[in-house]
This record gives C-alpha cells, sequence and structure tokens, in this order.
C-alpha cells in the first residue's frame, strides 16, 4: 500500500485568503428576499422595518452625492440646446417708415450699380446677381425693381478720390557717403499713358512743395504732393495720408516717386517748379523732367550737380485698388534699365466717393447713419433663413449681403472703427429681440476693441449711439443673470458655455468704461452684476419657497416641503461653487458663491429656526421623521462651507441650528433601534438559512443585517453632531442599540435552527455552516459600524483613538460574538467526535504487522472528505475556528487512546508519535491551513510531552520530573512568596551546604490571616542520592515573613550533583497542630549552578557565595505528566517514587 505521509489536505491547499464580506452594497440581493420599494403583506408583516429602511437608504443615497467638494464634469450632465431666452422686438432698432425704407433701397442700388476696384475672391462680382439679392432684401416686386434700377442709372455718377496712406518703406538704396540716404516720396494721380486732357478752367494753382504743407488739409486732386524727408535712414516710416480726386477710375493710376534728397537747393527748385505748372498736361511734363534726371543719374553739367538721387517709383492703375482697399508692401521700380533700385513701399489705399446723388444723400444723411440702417436690415433678413428658435447664429452673411456691405462701407469712407461700432450696435440691438451666439457678439467687441486701441476717438454722436448699445446690452445682460438658473442651468453644457460667452462680453464693457467721455454706465458694471445676482437669489428662494412650502400651511405640512427646498438649496450651492464661481470670479471679479452662499444660507435657516419653534410642542414621529432629515440637509450645508477653500471667518446664520433638532433626533434614533429589530426578525423569518448563491456562503438575513448595520454608520457619519456632550450621549446610546440588536439577531438564529430538524447521521450541517459565516459576516459589519460611531473627545481625545466608552462596547461585542461563533463551531464539530474517536481507535487497535502510514490512512481519509465539505460551506476565518476545533478533538482523542492503553509495547506509541505528525502536515497543508505555531501548541506539548515520556526509562521519567521543576517559572512573583538560600559545595569534606535565611510573603493559611511556616530541604532525584534524607528547618509560628538562618549539610559527592536532574528541592509548608500540613509553595535550586560544584572553590570561607531568591509556585501540568508516565508504570522504582510524592499531595490545594 503507498504510503501516506505525503498526504496532504488538497481542500486545504485550496483555501485562499477570502475577501472582506463588509463591502458597499448598493442594494440587498433578490436571493435575500431584498426590500421591495413597498412591503407586500404576503411577505412582510406591518412594522417590520423594510418601509422605515427603504425610507432610510434614499435619505442616505442623498447623502453619498454630498461628499467632497463638486466636480464640473459631475454636474455637466447635459449637452442639449440651452433654454431659449427672452426676446423682446420693441429693444431692436427702430422701425422705418416706407419713405426711409424705399430711400435705403435707392442707396443699396446706387452703391451696386456705381461700384469701383477690383472685387475679391470671396465677394459677389456678379451686377445682376446683386440686384437681384437687394430685391428679395427689400420684397419689392419685379416691376418696382426694374423702375428703381431705372431712376439709379439715371442718376449722376458719383465723384471718386483716392485714399492714399504712406506708411514706410524699408531697404532702400543708400546715396550718401555715410551709407544712408535721405528719402522722401512725391506722390500724383497720372492719367493713362497718351490719353490726352483739356487744361483746367479754373483759375491756376499754385502748389507748395514745403515739408508739412499737406496739414492745410487736403490737396486738390490733380496736385502732386511730397512727404517729409526722413533723414539718413534707409527703412523710413511716415505714416502720411493724402487724398486724390479721381476723373477716370478705369484709366487714372497713382504714381509715386522716393528720392533720396541731397540740399535745400534742389528742393526750393523742385518747389519753383511745381509752381510753375499749368493743368494736367503741365504735371505729365514734370514727371517727365523727372524722368530725364533720374535718367542722367547725377552725369549732368555744373548747373544739376545738387539734383536728389532718384531711389524708386510705384504705378498702380487706380482700377485695381480693392474695393474694400488695401494694405499692402510694392516693390519699389525703377524709371529705365540703367536705374538701380531695391527696397519695397508699404501703402494703404482705398477707393471712396465723395458725392453721391441719392436722397439719403440730398438729405444729409451720412454715410455711418445709412450704413447702420442697412447692415440691420440685410441682419434681419439673413437671420430669418436660421431655424426660428436657434440660438447659435454666429452673423454669418452671404456673399452679396457682404459685398453689398463691403461696397457701402468703401463708398462711405468709413473707417475700420466706425465699421466695428456699427457691426456692434446693430447686432447687440439684434440679439436683443432675435438671440445670437455670445461668441459672435465676443468677437464683435474684441475687434472693436482692437480698433479703438487705434483709434482711440469717434464724434461724439456716434461715441453717444455706441455708449447707449452699451447700456442696453448690459440692461439686457444682467436681466438674464437675475434668472441665471432659468436660462444658464448649472447642468446642461450648453447653457454655462453661452453664459461664459455673455460674461466675457459684459466684463468687455467694462474695459470701455474708462474709455467713454459719456459714461454708459451710473456704477461700477460688476457692482451691477454683483446687486442683479442678489436679486435674482431672493426671487429664486421666494418662487421655491411659495411652491413647496407656503408659509401659509400648517406646520407638519409645511416641513416636506421644506426639507425639499433645503435640498434643492444644497443642489443649487453645489452648482454654484462647481460651475459659476470660477467663471464669474476669473472673468468679472465677482465672488459669486460667497454672495449666494450667505444669503441662500440666511434664507433658509430663518424658515428653519421659525418652522422647529412651532413644531417643538407637536412632536410626533412623522414629524421627528422630517426634521431628522431637514437637519442632516442643513448640516451638509454647514460641512460643505466648512471644506471650501479660503473661505471668510465669519459666522453662520445656521450655527448652532443643531439645538432645536435635539429632541426629533432623540426620538427618531429610539425608532431606529426598534425598527432594527423589526427588519431582523422580518428577515430571518424568511431565511431559509442556505447560501444566498454561488459567490457567498451566507445567508440572506446576515446580508440585511450587514446593511442594516452600514446604514447605521452611514447615518451616524451624516449626523454628525456638533456638540460634542450630546454626541458622547447619542452616539452611547445608538452604539448600546447596534450592539443589543445583533445579540438580537443571533438569538433569532439560534432559535431557527434549533426549530429545524436535523439530518440524522450528518456530520457536517449546512444551516449550522451557514449560521456560522452568518455570525461571522455580523460579526466584521458590527464592528466596522460601531468604530464608524466614534464621536469627537474635545481635546482631551486622542486621533484615531476610539471613545472609551464605544471601545468598551467594540470589544464586549467582538467577545460575544466571537463566544456565539466559538458555539456554533463545537456544536458543528460534535457532531464529528463520534467518528473521530472511532477512526483513533483504528489506530491504537491497529496491529503491530501494520504499517503505520496504512493504519493512519482511515482518518486522514475520513478529516479531507469533511474538511472539503467545510471548505465549500465555510468562509476562511470560520474554516479556521473549525480547523482549531477539529485539531483539539483530536489531540483530545489521542490523549483518551493514551490514558486507556497501559503496560503496551513501545511501537504503540511509536504510531501515536507518527500519527501525530501526519496530522500536523495534514493540518498545516504547506502553508494553506492552519500555522505550525498554533498547531504545536497547548495540548500538543503535552501529547508529545507524553509521547516522548512513555519512551523512557523510569529513572528518565524521574529526572524529567526534577527538569520540567528547574523550567517551571512562576507566572506571578508575588503571589505565593520568595524564599532566599544559600549553597556552596564544599569539596574537601565532600558535602553540600544549603543554608535557608528567610522567607517573604507567604500565603496566610490560618484562620488567623497568618501562618506557622517551615521548610522541608531534600536532594533529587531519588536514584542520585540514595542514602540523602530530607531535612527540615524549625516551625516560625504565626508569620508570614520567617527568618530561618539555618544550615544543613548533604554528603553527597561533588559528581553526582553535576548529573542531569541534579537539584535542591525546597517546599514550605504551614504546620497544624490537630490536623495534616498545609502545602504553601516550592521551588527548586539545580545544583549545577553551585559555587563548588563545577570546580572545587579555593580559599573560601564556609559559608561563601551569594544568597538566593527563589520564588515559590505549585506543581504546573507538565510536571504532572512526568508523575502520572510513573503511575503507570508497574516497577517497584517508579511506585516508590509515585508514593513519596502523592504523601506530599495530600496536602497540596489544586493550582488556581
Amino acid at each position: 500500500m503507498s504510503t501516506l505521509l505525503e498526504i496532504k489536505s488538497s481542500v486545504l491547499r485550496q483555501v485562499q485568503v477570502c475577501p472582506s464580506f463588509r463591502r458597499r452594497m448598493e442594494e440587498e440581493p433578490a436571493s435575500a428576499n431584498a426590500d421591495p420599494p413597498e412591503p407586500t403583506a404576503a411577505a412582510w408583516k406591518p412594522g417590520d422595518g423594510v418601509e422605515f429602511f427603504s425610507q432610510m437608504r434614499l435619505i442616505l443615497k442623498k447623502g453619498e452625492g454630498r461628499q467632497g467638494l463638486p466636480c464640473p464634469e459631475v454636474l455637466l450632465c447635459s449637452s442639449s440646446p440651452a433654454p431659449a431666452e427672452p426676446v423682446d422686438p420693441s429693444r431692436g432698432l427702430r422701425a422705418l417708415s416706407q419713405e426711409e425704407v424705399d430711400m435705403l433701397y435707392e442707396e443699396a442700388l446706387y452703391t451696386v450699380l456705381h461700384r469701383a476696384g477690383t472685387m475679391g475672391p470671396d465677394q459677389v462680382d456678379d451686377e445682376e446677381a446683386l440686384l437681384s439679392y437687394l430685391q428679395q432684401v427689400f420684397g419689392t416686386s419685379p416691376e418696382e425693381h426694374a423702375a428703381a434700377v431705372e431712376r439709379v442709372k439715371k442718376a449722376k455718377a458719383p465723384t471718386y478720390a483716392l485714399k492714399v496712406s504712406v506708411v514706410r518703406a524699408k531697404n532702400l538704396l543708400a546715396k550718401d557717403p555715410n551709407g544712408f540716404s535721405d528719402p522722401y516720396c512725391m506722390l500724383g494721380i497720372l492719367p493713362a499713358s497718351g490719353a490726352m486732357r483739356e487744361p483746367s478752367p479754373h483759375k491756376e494753382q499754385r502748389f507748395s512743395f514745403r515739408k508739412g504743407s499737406k496739414r492745410g488739409g487736403p490737396l486738390p486732386a490733380k496736385c502732386i504732393q511730397v512727404t517729409e524727408v526722413k533723414s539718413s535712414t534707409l527703412n523710413p516710416v511716415w505714416k502720411e495720408h493724402f487724398l486724390f480726386e479721381i476723373e477716370d477710375v478705369g484709366t487714372d493710376q497713382l504714381h509715386l516717386d522716393i528720392w533720396d534728397h541731397d540740399d535745400d537747393v534742389s528742393l526750393v527748385e523742385a518747389c519753383r517748379k511745381l509752381n510753375e505748372v499749368i493743368g494736367l498736361k503741365g504735371v505729365s511734363r514734370y514727371f517727365k523732367q523727372i524722368v530725364k534726371s533720374a535718367r542722367a543719374n547725377g552725369t549732368a553739367g555744373p548747373t544739376e550737380d545738387h539734383t536728389d538721387d532718384f531711389l524708386g517709383c510705384l504705378n498702380i492703375p487706380v482700377r485695381e485698388v480693392p474695393v474694400a482697399g488695401e494694405d499692402r508692401w510694392f516693390k519699389l521700380e525703377p524709371r529705365s534699365s540703367a536705374s538701380r533700385v531695391q527696397g519695397d513701399c508699404q501703402l494703404v489705399l482705398k477707393l471712396i466717393t465723395t458725392q453721391r446723388d441719392t436722397n439719403m444723400s440730398q438729405r444729409g444723411r451720412s454715410g455711418f447713419l445709412s450704413y447702420l440702417l442697412l447692415l440691420s436690415r440685410l441682419l434681419q433678413f439673413e437671420h430669418r433663413a436660421e431655424e426660428p428658435n436657434s440660438s447659435s447664429w454666429r452673423g454669418e452673411l452671404s456673399g452679396p449681403a457682404a459685398t453689398v456691405l463691403c461696397l457701402h462701407g468703401a463708398q462711405s469712407n468709413l473707417s475700420a472703427l466706425q465699421l466695428a461700432v456699427l457691426h456692434w450696435q446693430v447686432s447687440s440691438r439684434h440679439h436683443q429681440t432675435r438671440t445670437l451666439d455670445y461668441g459672435y457678439l465676443l468677437g464683435l467687441l474684441e475687434d472693436l476693441q482692437a480698433h479703438w486701441e487705434e483709434a482711440g476717438s469717434l464724434p461724439q454722436e456716434q461715441e453717444e449711439g455706441l455708449a447707449d448699445s452699451f447700456s442696453a446690452f448690459s440692461e439686457f445682460g444682467l436681466q438674464l443673470l437675475r434668472q441665471l438658473r432659468d436660462y444658464f442651468p448649472a447642468t446642461n453644457s450648453t447653457a454655462v458655455y453661452r453664459l461664459e460667452l455673455l460674461l466675457k462680453c459684459l466684463g468687455k464693457l467694462q474695459l470701455f468704461q474708462p474709455s467713454f467721455e459719456i459714461c454708459p454706465f451710473e456704477t461700477e458694471l460688476n457692482m451691477d452684476i454683483a446687486a442683479a445676482l442678489k436679486r435674482g437669489n431672493r426671487e429664486w428662494f421666494d418662487k421655491l419657497l411659495n411652491i413647496q412650502s407656503p408659509r401659509e400651511q400648517p406646520g407638519p405640512q409645511r416641513l416636506a416641503g421644506l426639507v425639499k427646498l433645503a435640498d434643492t438649496i444644497y443642489e443649487d450651492l453645489q452648482s454654484c461653487y462647481g460651475i459659476y464661481a470660477s467663471l464669474f470670479h476669473s472673468i468679472i471679479k465677482v465672488d459669486f458663491f460667497t454672495l449666494t452662499f450667505r444669503q441662500l444660507e440666511r434664507l433658509v435657516a430663518e424658515e428653519a429656526w421659525v418652522l422647529t419653534e412651532e413644531l417643538s410642542p407637536k412632536m410626533t414621529l412623522e414629524v421627528a421623521s422630517g426634521l431628522f432629515e431637514l437637519y442632516l440637509t442643513l448640516a451638509d450645508i454647514q460641512r460643505f462651507w466648512s471644506s471650501i477653500p479660503g473661505r471668510d471667518s465669519r459666522s453662520l446664520a445656521l450655527d448652532g441650528i443643531h439645538a432645536p433638532f435635539l429632541p426629533a433626533v432623540k426620538l427618531w434614533l429610539q425608532v431606529l433601534r426598534d425598527q432594527t429589530k423589526w427588519r431582523l426578525q422580518g428577515a430571518v423569518d424568511v431565511d431559509t438559512l442556505e447560501p444566498m448563491d454561488a459567490s457567498s456562503k451566507h445567508s440572506s438575513s446576515a446580508a440585511t443585517a450587514s446593511l442594516c448595520f452600514s446604514h447605521i454608520q452611514e447615518l451616524w457619519a451624516c449626523l454628525a453632531w456638533p456638540d460634542t456632550t450630546q454626541a458622547q450621549t447619542l452616539g452611547t446610546q445608538l452604539s448600546q442599540d447596534l450592539c443589543e440588536a445583533a445579540l438580537f439577531y443571533t438569538e433569532l438564529l439560534r432559535k431557527k435552527v434549533d426549530a429545524q430538524p436535523g439530518a440524522a447521521g450528518e456530520a457536517v450541517s449546512e444551516p449550522l455552516c451557514v449560521i456560522l459565516n452568518d455570525v461571522e459576516l455580523l460579526r466584521k459589519a458590527a464592528g466596522q459600524a460601531l468604530r464608524g460611531l466614534a464621536w469627537p473627545e474635545g481635546a482631551a481625545g486622542l486621533e484615531g483613538t476610539l471613545p472609551r466608552p464605544l471601545l468598551s462596547c467594540t470589544q464586549a461585542l467582538d467577545e460575544d460574538l466571537q463566544r456565539e461563533a466559538r458555539t456554533v463551531t463545537a456544536h458543528l464539530t460534535s457532531k464529528m467526535v463520534g467518528d473521530v474517536r472511532k477512526y483513533v481507535q483504528h489506530v491504537s487497535l491497529s496491529p503491530d504487522s501494520i504499517q503505520n502510514d496504512e493504519a493512519v490512512a482511515p482518518l486522514l481519509k475520513y478529516l479531507d472528505e469533511k474538511l472539503a465539505l467545510l471548505n465549500a460551506s465555510l468562509v476562511k476565518e470560520n474554516l479556521s475556528r473549525v480547523l482549531e476545533a477539529l485539531w483539539e478533538l483530536l489531540l483530545q482523542a489521542i490523549l483518551q487512546a493514551l490514558g486507556a492503553n497501559r503496560d503496551v509495547s513501545a511501537d504503540f506509541y511509536g504510531r501515536f508519535h507518527f500519527t501525530l505528525e501526519a496530522l500536523v502536515n495534514f493540518f498545516h497543508a504547506e502553508g494553506q491551513g492552519l500555522p505550525l505555531e498554533s498547531l504545536r501548541d497547548g495540548s500538543y506539548k503535552r501529547l508529545e510531552e507524553e509521547l516522548r515520556l512513555h519512551q523512557c526509562s523510569t529513572r528518565e521519567c524521574i529526572e524529567q520530573y526534577y527538569l520540567d521543576k528547574l523550567k517551571q517559572r512562576s507566572l506571578e512573583h508575588n503571589r505565593f512568596g520568595r524564599l532566599s538560600v544559600r549553597c556552596h559545595y564544599e569539596a574537601a569534606e565532600q558535602r553540600l551546604a544549603v543554608e535557608v535565611l528567610h522567607a517573604a510573603d507567604l500565603l496566610p493559611l490560618d484562620a488567623n490571616g497568618l501562618s506557622d511556616p517551615f521548610v522541608i530541604v531534600e536532594l533529587g532525584p531519588p536514584h542520585l542520592f540514595p542514602l540523602v534524607r530530607s531535612q527540615r528547618t524549625q516551625v516560625k509560628s504565626r508569620t508570614l515573613h520567617p527568618v530561618y538562618d539555618e544550615l544543613f549539610y548533604f554528603s553527597v559527592p561533588a559528581e553526582a550533583c553535576r548529573r542531569r536532574g541534579a537539584c535542591v528541592l525546597f517546599t514550605v509548608m504551614d504546620h497544624d497542630w490537630l490536623s495534616t500540613n498545609d502545602f504553601a509553595g516550592e521551588a527548586a535550586l539545580g545544583l549545577g549552578s553551585v559555587g563548588g560544584v563545577a570546580r572545587p572553590q579555593v580559599g573560601g570561607s564556609a559559608r561563601a557565595g551569594q544568597p538566593v531568591t527563589l520564588h515559590l509556585r505549585r506543581p504546573r501540568a507538565q510536571v504532572r505528566s512526568a508523575l502520572r508516565m510513573l503511575e503507570g508504570r508497574p516497577n517497584k522504582e517508579a511506585q516508590e517514587f509515585v508514593k513519596r510524592l502523592r504523601e506530599l499531595e495530600k496536602y497540596m490545594e489544586a493550582d488556581p
């Protein structure tokens, strides 16, 4: 038969560390008869706690979302379109009369028909398409449209002019010896090459060519104009502006020369020649003279030594100037192939009209106003094509609309700043009648700001119009901010983004405030925003109060509404902090969260104070439940403020609000105690004592109990009672109630299992295993819940430690539940006692011819089968308990088998020694079972000692008896007293000197509270000192601290004193005259440590050596085990030794 020495429990090897059963359970499992929303009569009796805990779970779920500061990503849970903002047609630009509409129509047609310049790639160059578009915009019939176009064509063409800004040049050619030049520009309008013009009929004009002559106003269009001279530079900056009349847009061209100025003579000569110019032909002739001079390149005769040097020129046809104007660098050109030039010149060109034959122009309507009206008309038309409820239109104009506006703005000579002002004015007004995208409005403001910084001012009338638009838009924005929660809900990411853009628009308006001579705002805009927010907060609160908790209702009816109101306010404060606060603070520097929190917290506190005062005399269970829930929300509001970093230190209106809620909380906690018991009772009633599912080993009622305790712990954390003294009272009572409920549950389980019929012959009961798992789960859940009930102990309490009452309660409950677990474990293992004894008896009765492994095989097979069932049914902690109990059961069974078999062979004890080691390996299971330390402790040591002693001779057992006495240590040094002695060996006389000095703190063994002690001195073991008799001191009457100072001699060889176990034994007795003496204690001193035994003393006195203090004790179990071994030995030496000890034991009391 194969050996079983290597048998390891295949079951125990699979035992892994189980996860903690204390985990967050959102809902009780369905298999555990989970709480239904409403209890049914079939499953739950009235008042079984289901409805109560369902309500409490809702309260806890509400608190779960209030842990920590809110996260914007969690709050922004919707990306649906933002709510529609209010619009008012009356807030737009005033409506035009039919006559004004007709004049505007004419103005637009005139702009298109007399367009000049080059169209851009994004512009519409089709005249018919533009005219057709305008017909759609103004809604005219084909006949009316054709008639209007014909009238405009008959009108006088506009007068054109070219605006030229000479900005700068770069990389010019160096003409002076110093490596630089002194450049200046001459520019004018030239007719097309070869075109003949009639002289001007007007009086000859004289032109000054002096520096700065241009400042007297724009010169006549046919003049040649000159810039200032910039000395010693190759990169001059002029930034000078000129205006030239254009007679023929299609053929005229701008000519510009750049010269290096040499001295005043050449400049005066140029001016003289310019003054002689008559008509356009003269101008042309003068340019030709300049060309000729340039071709000479300084090589002319002596009369031309001081002619300026040519640096480059430009020829730009007017018709090539873009409609919208252009700002670009032009590369300088030579006048001939002989000229050497380099560099570029930056020009800003714009083609405008100065006279327009339209009704609006004739009536003095400026181009600024006509553009405003035209833009408004086009914007309304373009937006009408979008979706009716769309608020995301960004003002994207169609090609025809953008072209018409570009033409009109250029022809009306509107600056970039004016165009930016016009687009903002029209769009901001239009936004108040039909919502636009705030990103579009913000872009208009940014564009306006950029041009404002460049130009810096407007005509007063236009600035006033801009100021009015700012005021109207800020008023509109403040109206929206008053209803912030309606139009910009914090859960809607689209709406929040619109709010951010609106605030940025308002922030831009603040930047313009110091720039206006006529200020559009009476106060600082951010102050107006703060005032609007405060007003909006109050209106929102009053609206909610009137809906949810009207003041005219009775107090109990108002309570439920006030709870909802407080919850709504908490959620709103979360939104304010998580969403709104950062926007308001970063953009317009308004502390919106503090402003809102202080205001709403004060308002809800006022309502709570009033209501609690009204309801205190009417305290009922329903009222207490409502007040309890209300307090939890108010406490959450306070904690929310405390968690805000950088908050101000001013007190809150909610400070001290807990005081009026205390009676309601006490009543509610009493109800919680009763409801918990009812809930547990109902759970046990429907429990089948079967595992809930394959992944768990406890039953449904344990899951319910664990969940109840978890809810209680979480509820206490939410309560967080601020008053330390009151918190201690509430927490102590709640912890006691929880302990009571836990023990109540174990009692219910015990009754439940007792009522079930047991399976006959079943060694492992599944219900018992389930109950054991239930108790373990309950122990963990209750322990964690109790540790979670800690309350602040003030300055005296240590952080991280439980208050003393709670610690005591926790420890007591843990001990009770551990005891209950041990009871169930004992009940479970008791069913295996008979089988275990049977298989141990099989080992003891096996004949010597059978191998040890065969003898122990049935026992190990039985254990393997039963532990497989236990492993499948128990959690790890309980499996360890059962293993420990089963291990103790096996050890006791083997001890009984040893006690029942006396005078057997050594092979018998060797077989049980083999069995013991096989069981150790089995239960250890290569580290997966019980640890070796626990396996080889307690009863194991006793069993191993007995097995070892059974294999020893009689004298070895006697020696072991004395060795055990020497090893014994007193656990309580002062219990039996102390004895002082002094020993030494006199080698010359071959005798051992033992001096008994004194004793102290002996046990009072007489009725008078004293003793009459004496000391018996003897040497052992007896076979080492066969001829030595024991000696005794005198009796010291009535004392617990006797002094003897008596010396005793024992004639013994030194070799005997050095033997194993050799010792001197001191036995202290209490002398009684009328009865037997009483045993007071004993102590042993090994002779190997006595001076003179190991080596003889030289020159020592008769009483050499230091006194030794021995602690008296009673014989322990390990000493008595050797005695029991000797009792079973039939030889004479063992029996005589036992007889002597029995005589002494008559005086000994049982070891406590």
